[in-house]
């Protein structure tokens, strides 16, 4: 049996309780840069990965919103079609690297694929909104990841004003710090289980128990 991580998701929800309150400040000093609005669901085709701790936290709320009816099943037949999708670009991403075309080129090219959300429903809005990830929230707003600035196609920022920027490598770094806490929690025989990264779609079909998280058990130890 799994132990409770009831509390190292309420400091993940802290977290993104941070996060909320600097987007809003950000819209609010920049109204007409900030261009989000209900019916916009261009954030709901990025390609971006999940921590292990914000993958957990989103299945848990999928698990807990959806129960086995049609509404989860068309979830998941979307999950699965986008995974299939998200693993040949990341193949062709590999391939891109082994042939020696430079990173920057490749994640730009990445960036430019349009990769619909399996959480994104037929009236394009997102059916697991109030639990919806980080880079979700963010979107919309000047961020920066590894010293290179993003922003959304949409949004209204003008290129070379300086504008309130989120850098995103210090979120991950804590995210990933959750991430550790888990791992420890359960004593993971798995050394790189919080480097783990993976597509909505992955968080959304994995069984996050005690295979998958490496658990130790005092039976196996012993035999060891």
């Amino acid at each position: 049996m799994l132990p409770d991580f009831s509390d190292i998701f309420d400091r993940y929800e802290a977290l993104v309780a941070e996060v909320d309150t600097v987007f809003a400040k950000v819209a609010e000093q920049h109204p007409k840069c900030v261009t989000c609005e209900k019916g916009c669901s261009d954030c709901c085709h990025a390609l971006f990965d999940l921590s292990l701790v914000e993958a957990m936290y989103l299945n848990k709320s999928f698990i807990e919103n959806f129960g086995d009816g049609e509404g989860r099943s068309n979830i998941i037949i979307r999950a699965n079609e986008a995974d299939r999708k998200s693993y040949k670009l990341k193949r062709q991403a590999y391939r891109d690297s082994q042939a020696g075309v430079d990173t920057q080129t490749i994640l730009e090219n990445m960036a430019r694929e349009r990769l619909r959300c399996p959480l994104l429903g037929t009236g394009e809005s997102c059916e697991l909104y109030q639990h919806r990830p980080i880079t979700c929230r963010l979107y919309g707003i000047p961020t920066a990841i590894g010293g290179k600035a993003h922003t959304c196609g949409k949004a209204a920022f003008e290129k070379g004003k300086p504008y309130p920027t989120v850098h995103m490598d210090k979120i991950q770094d804590r995210l990933i710090a959750l991430s550790q806490e888990i791992a420890d929690r359960v004593q993971s025989k798995f050394s790189e289980l919080s480097g783990v990264f993976v597509p909505v779609s992955m968080a959304l079909l994995t069984v996050y128990d005690e295979q998958y998280l490496g658990v130790r058990t005092p039976k196996k130890d012993a035999e060891k």
